[in-house]
C-alpha cells in the first residue's frame, strides 16, 4: 500500500513562491502517472500538473509558466513548485499516483493560501 504524504503548504502573498513536496513511502518503479491536484470547497478537484514515467508533463492552463513539476526517484518524492502565486491558486493540493496496474493513491492535502 503506497502511501503518499504532502508538505509544504502554507499562507504567501501574492506574488510569493511556494515548493510543495509529496514523499511516498516506498520506491515507485515503472511510474504510470503522479500530479498534483487542487481542491477549493464546492468544486472539483482538479488537476494542476502531471508527469509520466518517461518524465513527459502536463499542465493545466492556469498552471503553464508558473508551476513546475518534477521528481526525485532516488528520494521517492515529487515536487510542484509555484512562482507568482495568485489569490486564486488558493487552494488545497493534493499529490496523486497511479500505478502501472491502475490503482489510485492520494495524499492527504496540503494547504495553500495566498493573500492579496
Amino acid at each position: 500500500q503506497v502511501q503518499l504524504v504532502e508538505s509544504g503548504g502554507g499562507l504567501v502573498q501574492a506574488g510569493g513562491s511556494l515548493r510543495l513536496s509529496c514523499a511516498a513511502s516506498e520506491r515507485l518503479f515503472n511510474i504510470y502517472f503522479m500530479a498534483w491536484y487542487r481542491q477549493v470547497p464546492g468544486k472539483p478537484r482538479e488537476l494542476v500538473a502531471g508527469t509520466t514515467g518517461i518524465s513527459s508533463t502536463t499542465y493545466a492552463d492556469s498552471a503553464k509558466g508558473r508551476f513546475t513539476i518534477s521528481r526525485d526517484d532516488a528520494k521517492n518524492t515529487l515536487y510542484l513548485q509555484m512562482n507568482s502565486l495568485k489569490p486564486e491558486d488558493t487552494a488545497v493540493y493534493y499529490c496523486y499516483y497511479r500505478s502501472p496496474a491502475g490503482r489510485d493513491y492520494w495524499g492527504q492535502g496540503t494547504k495553500v493560501t495566498v493573500s492579496s
